[in-house]
């Protein structure tokens, strides 16, 4: 059957069970917007191409199903990079297609020509440039089975006007075989009887898990080698919600920004298992020394990570759910009750707390996340801008299962929580999707209200505004003696006034007594819905 390069692509997305992409067209991308109109498969038209790239990263991470962006060549490629190396530094399956000038015209510098897969190169799993419609088939299978198997990533696919043009004979692989792409899933059962030995002889132990127990659905395996053992959990900020945030051996999060006590049990850890986490510098700033006292077991599908932030005692490739399920066929319960009463203590003494002032003029934002926490259900999916807001619902909000907490981590970008929001929503129609926001960084997307009119998406914001970049705020105060550079901003639009023009309701608070009604009334329905909280200035992160 003779098909069109741009009916090829059509076809691998069928192929593939994709339902739901997300994009952005422009005339290099033309043909395969033409051969979409015969498909079942749903377009989010976003309002911008970083948009399409962070709702894509969003719809896969609320589905397990590899998140697909399309844009045309030129700037609408070059718009999806933020959102690629995003997807990448937090290890997100997602297929980006876009668009490219004719192969005859590649090289030349014509109009809206640009190297996208030298620019993506450095933070794509991988990336191809198609020059022959013959190709596209193989191309399309390689594409999926990279970005979606060992550790997950973003892959780029750029096509050529003329290739998606020509024509081809369809016959779409039923498998695939790359020659040096064989990912490790299997632990060594050696290495495995080397835990559950390092488990029985350790006195104080502690499991940090990362983003990698979430997307291998790993989580159940977690908890009972965690019960069973008695071992107390930290994670990082991907690994929010492998546990239960309320669960007895939950520690929250680690880190320059995590809980005092999470740190705390880290470094006096003789036994680290780290699972499915890169140690990044923001989780494990001194990894070095927390390895010269520790037995420091790293798990992780990605061999490239072990060893490269913290050297490990007993390192084990593999994916986190099989070797979890190797090593609790083996492993010996334990009680560690000194050790587990010794971070009960630590709990006690430094607790995660804040000031709540009634008279104040001021809403707590964590105040607003803790209230929130006990209005959800389990199945309410909360997305984080970047800055002082993620942190704090990274600390306060109370997750209760895996999957429903979507932040942006490695990259830390800002514009991210909005249109991620976008693809949780599509991608789970039913939960509650709520997206925490600054001032500052919901403006970098807020163009993408625009995408919750148009496919009538009940999304919820919260908008903490404090009329400052409140992070980078805070850094000029703490390291360079309260010298501040360009963090205010105290014309901002009014964010009530502005959802209002999309026809969205909303509203302002600034006392912490009128918290619960404003979030009964956000939470009333499943319509669009903003809460602006005026916070202080110099509400601090921790």
């Amino acid at each position: 059957m003779k098909l069109t390069g741009a009916q090829v692509i059509v076809k691998a997305l069928e192929h593939e069970k994709i339902n739901t992409i997300f994009g952005y067209p422009g005339a290099a991308i033309c043909p395969f917007y033409n051969a979409l109109l015969d498909s079942d498969i749903k377009h989010i038209l976003t309002r911008h191409e970083q948009g399409a790239a962070h709702a894509a990263s969003g719809y896969a991470r609320v589905t397990g199903k590899t998140g697909v962006c399309v844009a045309t060549s030129g700037p609408g490629a070059t718009n999806l990079i933020t959102g690629i190396a995003t997807a990448y530094m937090d290890s997100i399956p997602m297929v980006a297609i876009t668009g490219q000038v004719s192969t005859e015209m590649i090289g030349r510098d014509v109009f809206q020509e640009a190297d996208i897969t030298g620019a993506t190169a450095p933070f794509c799993k991988h990336s191809y440039l198609v020059k022959k419609t013959e190709d596209l088939p193989r191309v399309m299978k390689e594409a999926f089975y990279i970005a979606s198997t060992g550790r997950p990533g973003p892959v780029v696919v750029d096509v050529p006007i003329d290739v998606q043009n020509g024509e081809t004979d369809f016959e779409y692989p039923e498998s695939i075989e790359i020659r040096g792409y064989k990912p490790k899933y299997k632990g060594h059962p050696m290495q495995i009887r080397k835990v559950a030995v390092a488990i029985k002889e350790a006195k104080s132990p502690v499991i940090c898990a990362g983003g990698g127990i979430i997307s291998s659905g790993a989580s159940e395996l977690l908890l009972k080698l965690a019960e069973k053992c008695n071992i107390p959990v930290t994670t990082t900020l991907m690994g929010k919600g492998a546990i239960p945030c309320r669960h007895k051996l939950n520690l929250g999060m680690l880190g320059s920004h995590g809980s005092y006590v999470a740190n705390y049990a880290v470094h006096h850890a003789d036994l680290l298992i780290i699972l499915g986490a890169r140690v990044g510098d923001r989780a494990m700033g001194t990894a070095y020394k927390i390895a010269e006292k520790a037995t420091v077991v790293h798990i992780d599908i990605d061999p490239a990570e072990i060893g490269k932030n913290i050297h490990a005692t007993i390192p084990i490739v593999g994916d986190a759910g099989a070797v979890l399920a190797d090593l609790l066929e083996i492993v010996e319960e334990s009680s560690f009750d000194e050790w587990n009463k010794t971070i009960e203590r630590i709990k006690t003494e430094h607790p995660q707390k804040y000031v709540l002032r009634e008279e104040s003029e001021y809403v707590n934002p964590k105040y607003v996340l803790s209230v929130m926490s006990d209005m959800v259900d389990e199945d309410t999916i909360v997305t984080t801008e970047v800055g002082q807001n993620q942190i704090w619902a990274a600390n306060y909000f109370k997750t209760k299962k895996p999957g429903t907490f979507i932040s942006s981590g490695g990259m830390g970008t800002m514009g991210y929580g909005l249109p991620s929001a976008v693809g949780a929503k599509i991608g789970r129609p039913e939960s509650k999707v709520i997206t925490i926001s600054g001032d500052g960084s919901f403006q970098m997307s807020m163009q993408e209200l625009g995408t919750v009119k148009q496919y009538r998406l009940g999304i919820k914001i919260i908008v903490f505004n404090n009329s400052r970049l409140g992070m980078v705020r805070e850094l000029q105060k703490v390291k360079y003696c309260g010298r501040y550079s360009q963090v205010y901003m105290e014309d901002n639009p009014d964010f009530v006034q502005l959802v209002g023009a999309y026809g969205f309701r909303g509203e302002r608070i600034s006392r912490n007594s009128e918290v619960k009604g404003a979030l009964e009334r956000m939470l009333s329905d499943d319509e669009p819905y903003l809460v602006e909280c005026i916070v202080d200035p110099e509400e601090r992160t921790l």
